[in-house]
């Protein structure tokens, strides 16, 4: 029930911290985001490896947040040209060089997440479909638009 309650407020928490001032910084609002969808993605992976016993509602829950945080990502606003300097980023420059196809990419994933949010998958296997549509989105955007940490 923690878990639920948790998935509920987290998008509401990051739409109030994104919104706090117009100068907000994009490279902390986007990580705020990318991190968040990490720990969702974390919280359901035991179940996908077999660690963990198939939840439902668990999983529904998460994949429902995943597809909120998704929606909460805009291009414009947390990849603004220039946002790709400094120690804090690993976004690669590739994201405004090839913007159209960061974009399209975003755009690709943002509709898997709706996608399977909506789905509602009832068991592990078409828990198996839905996680492996999301996170191939993930997988693919960070090979291209993301430089590799140490």
């Amino acid at each position: 029930m923690h878990r639920l309650i948790s998935f509920a407020a987290a998008p509401l928490l990051a739409i109030a911290l994104l919104s706090v001032s117009a100068n907000a910084d994009p490279i902390k609002d986007r990580q705020a985001i990318m991190k968040d969808q990490g720990k969702t993605v974390g919280s359901i992976t035991p179940i996908i490896k077999g660690e963990k016993p198939f939840d439902a509602a668990a999983v529904i829950a998460a994949l429902k947040h995943l597809n909120e945080d998704a929606q909460m990502i805009d291009a414009a606003k947390l990849f603004p040209a220039g946002s790709d300097k400094g120690a804090e980023t690993t976004a690669s420059p590739k994201i405004w060089e090839d913007n159209a196809g960061f974009v399209a990419a975003l755009a690709k994933y943002k509709k898997d997440a709706a996608e399977v949010a909506a789905a509602e998958p009832k068991d592990l296997e078409s828990f198996k479909v839905a996680f492996n549509q999301v996170t191939e989105n993930c997988a693919a955007c960070h090979k291209a638009f993301r430089i590799k940490k140490d």
